[in-house]
């Protein structure tokens, strides 16, 4: 913000009228402004008209909400002497005047609440100069949160300088018009990146002071509370509401994920074929700046769609956009067999174009089921970040009650992919898809606790890391489609399967309540236990399977054993489910064996391509073990199926309201006891199971 020594415009009294300011007193407060404060900068060339935009705004906006500062009208107020004793100061002198004029609004609606809108200049440049005199300060990139630059037709610009009679301007050729205006641009652009500030460029059009009316409403409360609290409601509006029935969302990524084409990518390129100057596509160049995938840097991609002209050339660009996305047909047909169920819904929630994602959905029959959580412009209120997917996951499992399949493909997805109870990572073709990808992906699995799975599209792509760390699965085989369209509310919850009226537990129990057992009868007692309830209960609730083995005549027959034995892991909870687990063990042979005095016991490799886990322990009194451990071996493996056996198990700790029924949301809990007790009793010294069984009853 400055004042231009060739540009003198009338010094009307402004916000702030007296001259003789407090400068330490501003420079001092500016270091303590803590409140967001929104400063937006309007800048274009001398002659692109600024002030009478600025009066526009005035008139339309009034003081309410806004204050409105004139950039030299603001210096004339804050030096000692005027504008004109300003314009006579050499140019290190003019800075701090320039420094104090921006802190004095800065502190002025830090105080008042409002939103500054401020007109200003940014370069000073005649045609006899070789470059021009740049007159922002430190103090406007550290202050400014927008900038809007009046991207005026240079010819009217030199049309308006012409005709302007109330300010003393120095002839200029339309030549040095234009390349004023485009140093302004870029530079312009490139500071308001590298300093978090969002900067868009307002065309001459007959709608510009509706456009600019449009985004200054929009900066005035976007914020990031508020994007996030926005994309909640439509979630809750538009997937939600009205579905009773709904039990599985199925949230899903669009550009990579979808399909292989990134659309953001192909609409930059529909765009720079008819503007050939444009050689990088402007996303690629916001990304990899100091913004990355931030709040801000999304902010900023919705103001670079902006910049494209109006709503239906907008619209048409994006319609050829979705022409040229073709979909992978395996999710199509995933996609429209969700839509049968009503207890199964999906939704899109991408970082990238909602207009496009749309009409893909509208080509392939799916938009009235599927719906699109996205953004592009500012009329869609809100952007999409990684922070934002896995926040409306959360949201999804917590307060709607609903366990979610995440489909995503980039470092973006993963916070989405963490929070989710089943991740699956879609990999695509090795020229196109995400090269930060795997070291991220790595380092979320080893770091993150992320267990995740992958689908390789096409078929013949090859998969990311490997295929133990993560998982292959085909989204179209038949199992995984199945386990996705399950109905799981009629699945979750606590399965109690118990022998406590039956003749053999009785037996069973006689030396396991004996006082006058222990050591290593009673923990061939409890082996026997582990041996029953392995084959009369576990062998029930996790299936059978048949195989071919050897008969001893000399010929193969049929055998049968625990399905999917060997990716079975058995854990006994030490020390007093050892003995058990051992009985368990016994049985099922070819199942992993693992000790564990701690959750932190279970390592990911125990669980790394398993299928089930069994917790033994002798006794269940209130539940908070097993609820520690399951909730450990969720973390390591969310998609394993947990069953707890133990010989006794007390009543209320399976009741409604414990600790255990708390546990199990959407995933199947089931626990095998010899027998249900309502003697609520918890074993110390010479009274403890564990003392028992290894004779240790007579210590401490």
């Amino acid at each position: 913000m400055a004042s231009n020594s060739n540009d003198t415009s009338n010094s009307k009294p402004g916000p702030t009228t007296n001259p003789r300011i407090n400068t330490s007193a501003i420079l001092n407060n500016r270091l303590t402004t803590g409140s967001r404060v929104v400063v937006i900068g309007i800048y274009g060339l001398p002659g692109s008209g600024k002030t009478f935009l600025l009066d526009q705004l005035k008139h339309e906006l009034g003081k309410e909400f806004f204050e409105f500062y004139d950039g030299s009208e603001m210096i004339a107020n804050v030096s000692p002497d005027g504008l004109e004793a300003f314009q006579r100061l050499e140019e290190g002198e003019k800075v701090q005047w320039r420094r104090l004029a921006i802190d004095t609004i800065l502190n002025e609606c830090a105080n008042s609440g409002r939103v500054a809108v401020v007109a200003g200049h940014f370069i000073f440049w005649t045609e006899e100069e070789e470059a021009g005199q740049p007159v922002y300060t430190q103090n406007d990139l550290e202050t400014f949160t927008h900038v809007l630059y009046l991207d005026i037709p240079v010819e009217i610009v030199l049309q308006r300088r012409q005709g302007d009679t109330t300010r003393d301007r120095p002839s200029t050729s339309l030549t040095h018009l234009g390349k004023w205006q485009q140093a302004e641009k870029t530079q312009l652009r490139g500071l308001c990146r590298n300093h978090g500030i969002l900067f868009s460029l307002v065309s001459q059009q007959p709608t510009l002071l509706d456009k600019v009316l449009m985004l200054l409403r929009d900066f005035q409360h976007h914020t990031e509370e508020y994007n996030l609290s926005l994309t909640e409601s439509i979630l809750d509006e538009s997937v939600v509401a009205g579905q009773t029935e709904l039990e599985t969302v199925l949230v899903m990524d669009a550009d990579r994920t979808l399909a292989p084409m990134d659309t953001g990518m192909l609409f930059w390129q529909k765009v720079s074929s008819s503007q050939p100057a444009e050689k990088d596509c402007p996303l690629k160049t916001l990304f990899s700046s100091s913004l990355g995938y931030s709040y801000t840097a999304f902010r900023q991609a919705t103001l670079l769609y902006e910049e494209i002209a109006d709503d239906e050339v907008f619209d048409f660009i994006c319609q050829e956009v979705a022409s040229a996305v073709i979909m992978y047909p395996e999710f199509v047909a995933m996609l429209k067999l969700v839509m049968k169920e009503n207890h199964v819904g999906a939704v899109i929630i991408s970082c990238g174009l909602r207009r496009v994602w749309e009409k893909v959905l509208e080509r392939e029959g799916l938009s009235k089921a599927i719906k699109v959580i996205g953004g592009g412009r500012v009329a869609d209120g809100f952007i999409v970040t990684a922070g934002v997917k896995a926040a409306l996951v959360a949201r999804l499992q917590n307060l709607h009650q609903v366990y979610v399949w995440a489909f995503g493909d980039s470092p973006l997805d993963l916070e989405m992919l963490s929070k989710a109870d089943q991740a699956i990572v879609v990999v695509g073709d090795e020229k196109t898809r995400s090269r930060t990808m795997d070291l991220d992906l790595f380092n979320v699995i080893r770091d993150g606790g992320l267990r995740a799975r992958q689908v390789v599209l096409p078929s013949d792509s090859l998969p990311r890391l490997n295929t133990d760390m993560l998982p292959l699965v085909s989204i179209v085989d038949l199992e995984l489609v199945d386990t996705i369209l399950r109905h799981r509310s009629r699945q979750a919850g606590i399965q109690v399967h118990h022998a406590t009226d039956q003749n053999g537990t009785k037996l069973l129990m006689t030396p396991m309540r004996d006082a006058n057992v222990g050591g290593p009868a009673l923990r061939e007692s409890h082996r026997r236990v582990g041996r029953h309830l392995a084959t009369e209960f576990l062998s029930r609730v996790v299936g059978i399977e048949e195989f071919s083995m050897a008969h001893v005549q000399g010929h193969h027959t049929s055998g049968y054993r625990l399905l999917n034995e060997q990716r079975t892991s058995i854990v006994a909870l030490m020390r007093g489910g050892e003995p058990m687990a051992f009985g368990v063990n016994d049985i099922f042979p070819l199942t992993m064996f693992v000790h564990a005095s701690c959750p932190e016991d279970i390592k990911p490799h125990h669980l790394q391509g398993q299928s089930t886990v069994v917790l033994v322990d002798s006794v269940v009194n209130n539940g908070t073990t097993v609820v520690q451990f399951e909730q450990h071996v969720r973390k390591l493996n969310p998609t394993i199926r947990v069953v707890v056996v133990a010989g006794v198990v007390q009543a209320k700790s399976v009741s409604e309201g414990s600790l255990i029924c708390g546990l199990a949301r959407s995933t199947k809990l089931d626990i095998i006891a010899l027998r249900l007790s309502e003697n609520k009793f918890t074993g110390r010294g010479t009274t403890d199971t564990g003392n028992h069984l290894f004779n240790t009853t007579h210590m401490p």
